[in-house]
């Protein structure tokens, strides 16, 4: 085998991996609109300071904008964590599965997605710092 074959092989398939200039403004464009839906999520509610875990709840409702996971308490109390993302498919309907020994979720917990339909694994990610937001701030 000689080099050069090997060396075009690699650059076409290095060539396969980048994204074209269409599929980068896409990416940027739903990036921006994540953003916006998670600011309009939070809106009206301080954050509090952010810490390591967070408390598991009963009936919680799970939301994803992009990389960050929002937790839905109730329409008071929200806790957001940024991932570094895996999960992002929360937001098209699949099922975020997380298993805690200690009924708390904690910053390196590791999270999978299973798809709703056909119950199939569909991502994971782990989870970052989480961030208490409510009315008061506290």
């Amino acid at each position: 085998m000689t080099v050069r074959p090997f060396v075009a092989l690699l650059a076409v398939c290095a060539a396969g991996c980048t994204q074209t200039p269409k599929q980068v403004a896409a990416a940027e464009q739903a990036s921006a609109a994540a953003a916006t839906d998670l600011a309009k999520e939070l809106a009206g509610l301080t954050p509090g300071r952010s810490g390591t875990c967070m408390p598991q709840f009963p009936s919680t409702q799970v939301k994803a904008y992009g990389p960050t996971i929002v937790y839905v308490v109730s329409n008071g109390v929200k806790y957001r964590s940024d991932t570094a993302g895996g999960c992002e498919r929360i937001a098209r309907g699949d099922i975020l599965i997380t298993r805690t020994p200690t009924g708390q979720l904690c910053q390196g917990d590791i999270a999978t997605t299973v798809d709703s339909a056909s119950r199939t694994f569909s991502g994971s990610c782990s989870f970052g710092p989480f961030v208490r937001y409510s009315r008061d701030g506290k």
